[in-house]
């Protein structure tokens, strides 16, 4: 897959875990739609359970995103019971893509892919997974050999750069910036380009390396035609890539 693929549809079987809540008004904009970040942290939560539920949390804790796919298909607005679909989609010994779409009870429809990489705790290095998660996991994978590849390339010329302050709440267990930060930082671009985000529409984060708390961010973003690219930065270094699309 690339970015210009639509995300692989649900499998009529193998291990889809499932699961349900209803949407806390702390996670809306102001247009009472669920935002983003809202969605980043559900994802991540969801494959907490989902974990637990394959018996498999215990041996693999600890997993770090690479890229983080939301689209945006109708918007889920509040108030609304959202179901959760959560399977495999591809995968190795190390890492796996992981599909999870949301269905709002009243309406809406998002759809998400992570590329998820086991991480030993102690060498911050990836590790290799169970054979009893590659069994479960496998029974609804399309690719069984699965290699990192980047969708997006880093933002040359920018247009826009701004300023972006970190909190000591955007740091993780790993003291990296938590992944929803990161859809913070989005967000403020989504603000300037409203024709671009109307559903349906793409959002794409890719991490490069971590941002530690006290390093002086700024945010980068340029438009072209319905693309907008974005670049989160220390210095002259790009930590995370980002792109927002309309999709067709």
């Amino acid at each position: 897959m690339d970015v210009n693929q639509r995300l692989r549809p649900q499998p009529s079987d193998g291990y889809i875990y499932r699961t349900s809540w209803a949407v806390p008004t702390g996670d809306i904009g102001d247009q009472l739609q669920l935002r983003l970040d809202g969605v980043a942290r559900y994802i991540q939560e969801v494959g907490a359970e989902n974990l637990l539920d394959a018996g498999e949390a215990e041996a693999h804790p600890h997993w770090l995103v690479q890229r983080t796919v939301i689209d945006v298909i109708e918007p889920i607005e509040w108030p609304n019971e959202v179901s959760f679909s959560r399977w495999c989609s591809a995968l190795s010994t190390r890492w796996c893509t992981m599909r999870v779409d949301l269905v709002g009870s009243e309406g809406g429809r998002i759809e998400t892919e992570g590329f998820w990489i086991a991480i030993n705790e102690r060498t911050l290095t990836p590790q290799r997974v169970s054979d009893s998660l590659i069994d479960k996991f496998s029974s609804t994978a399309d690719e069984h050999r699965l290699k990192w590849r980047p969708w997006l390339t880093n933002l040359d010329e920018a247009d826009v750069v701004r300023p972006f302050a970190l909190r000591r709440t955007d740091i993780d267990v790993f003291e990296h910036v938590t992944n929803t930060a990161y859809w913070h930082a989005i967000h403020e671009v989504m603000a300037e380009v409203p024709e671009v985000c109307r559903a349906p529409y793409r959002a794409v984060v890719e991490y490069r390396r971590p941002i530690q708390y006290g390093e002086d961010v700024t945010l980068r973003w340029a438009r072209r035609d319905d693309d907008v690219n974005i670049a989160i930065a220390v210095g002259d270094e790009i930590r995370a890539a980002a792109l927002l699309r309309t999709l067709s």
